[in-house]
């Protein structure tokens, strides 16, 4: 990489944050370090960040009002929470509020350094393959331009979540053929790990109900009971 990637680490933990300093910055990461969450989130919307670490439990501002700010901002910056709350409940509402991966405390720092590099290989890969295929693509009266990041629905845009996008992206993409839950986790979140597909469901009905003109019969995003999902071939569907 001709410039090194920045990555904000926002942490409260001394020791911790001192360790992942040092394994981040081996790495040739630039790394910037807050401990307040108020702090996190001053440097955060001052923009040009290629990653996020971020706990939850943090003074000033949570990590998840935090992950929420950052999912609202125009530009997509890769997040991985680290947080002591190990609870299933917790780890879905991190994923779902837009983080891309959840490691619970205690963690391998090792581990956590690799997530970071593939979620920033994940990211390179997907804007090389949104320069690849830069032209619209249009299919069931949707217009998906991957450049722009910008979906329309019969012409009117969609407000959809940079998640929301890339999954609608990555279905339009292969009409008919069927995803597993665990195959759209590898895909589209850069990861795969069971006990994680609760959010891939979430996520498709939030998509189904600004894409569907009846979410409960979707003409566009199908299920195929027992298999997965698939994005409807034309003629199919309607």
């Amino acid at each position: 990489m001709s410039t090194a990637r920045r990555v904000l680490l926002v942490e409260d933990d001394v020791h911790i944050a001192d360790l992942l300093l040092l394994h981040l910055r081996d790495e040739g990461l630039e790394v910037v370090h807050c401990a307040r969450g108020d702090e996190g989130l001053a440097q955060l919307e001052r923009g040009g960040w290629d990653a996020l670490v971020l706990d939850i439990m943090l003074p000033g501002v949570d990590g998840l009002e935090i992950c929420r700010r950052a999912r609202a901002m125009t530009r997509y910056t890769p997040i991985i929470i680290i947080s002591a709350r190990s609870s299933e409940v917790h780890r879905i509402l991190g994923l779902e509020i837009g983080a891309d991966d959840y490691l619970t405390k205690p963690f391998s720092v090792l581990e956590l350094v690799a997530r970071v590099k593939a979620l920033l290989r994940r990211v390179d890969a997907l804007a090389q393959n949104a320069r690849l295929d830069s032209g619209q693509l249009s299919r069931h009266g949707l217009t998906i331009d991957p450049v722009t990041r910008d979906a329309r629905l019969e012409g009117q845009r969609l407000d959809l979540t940079p998640r929301e996008f890339d999954l609608l992206y990555f279905f339009a993409r292969q009409p008919g053929k069927v995803f597993s839950r665990m195959d759209l986790l590898n895909a589209v979140w850069g990861y795969q790990h069971e006990g994680y597909e609760h959010t891939v469901n979430t996520h498709i009905n939030r998509l189904r109900a600004k894409v569907e003109a009846n979410p409960a019969e979707p003409a566009r995003i199908l299920t195929v009971w027992g298999r997965g999902y698939k994005f409807a071939e034309d003629g199919e569907g309607q």
